[in-house]
């Protein structure tokens, strides 16, 4: 049955033609608008126009890859990225957390498994509230740390009145450290709550590249944070 997706577009990024057509196929069946791309060169360029609620992104790629793809997606817009590869090595997923992505998914997949996270991962993403053109209600559950304003409910963040768009990993990574302000938590800990991994070989990296971004959008000078500090070796904090 068709669901009430269709002002949701998905960008499907594939070489193999045969899966770019079930994707493209079920995608639609599902209630979604889709477009494809079968190289990463023509990937880039169609995710680049911002049209797009989230980009379904394969890693072996003709022409670029999609970790390059990636990379250059989140220099300028926070689309959900879900990658998805043939390959189970730690390394690629590493690599694709570390360069922004928001999931990942290895061949062969469910489909009912995919469509899942796809609807997830748009929900989880700001994008689910830019329609707004009036100031937005908050839930009750929003967490106000001086100008910087957290509402879990709608999954929007606000600095001095002015909306910021984070990718669901730095939105969780931000929601936890505000939510308990003045406690400091260990990269493993921020790793096993927000990825779900207690042992991730180079996890720890992706933790420190995700608060990276995180605060290159938060504070108004990164190298000097007054919201998100870190206690040397030892983890991040919200300052109470």
């Amino acid at each position: 049955m068709e669901e009430n997706n269709s002002k949701k577009r998905i960008l499907v990024v594939e070489d193999e033609k045969t899966i770019s057509k079930v994707l493209e196929i079920n995608l639609l069946m599902a209630g979604y608008m889709c477009d494809t791309a079968f190289d990463g060169e023509e990937g880039l360029q169609k995710a680049q126009s911002g049209n797009y609620d989230l980009i379904l992104l394969d890693i072996m790629l003709p022409k670029r890859d999609g970790f390059s793809v990636c990379r250059e997606v989140r220099k300028t817009l926070s689309t959900p990225i879900i990658m998805v590869t043939a390959k189970e090595e730690e390394i690629d997923k590493v690599m694709g957390l570390d360069l922004g992505a928001d999931d990942y998914v290895t061949k062969p997949f469910s489909i009912k498994v995919l469509l899942a996270r796809i609807k997830a991962n748009i929900r989880r993403s700001s994008g689910e509230v830019v329609e707004f053109h009036h100031p937005v209600q908050h839930s009750a559950g929003t967490i106000v740390i001086r100008g910087l304003v957290i509402d879990p409910e709608n999954f929007r963040v606000e600095k001095d009145g002015k909306e910021i768009e984070l990718t669901r990993k730095e939105f969780e990574v931000l929601l936890i450290l505000a939510s308990s302000p003045g406690k400091l938590f260990s990269r493993e800990e921020l790793l096993e709550k927000v990825w779900g991994y207690e042992d991730f070989f180079g996890g720890i990296r992706t933790v420190d590249v995700t608060m990276s971004r995180l605060r290159s959008k938060v504070e108004d000078q990164p190298a000097e944070p007054e919201y998100i500090l870190t206690k040397r070796t030892k983890g991040y904090y919200i300052p109470a």
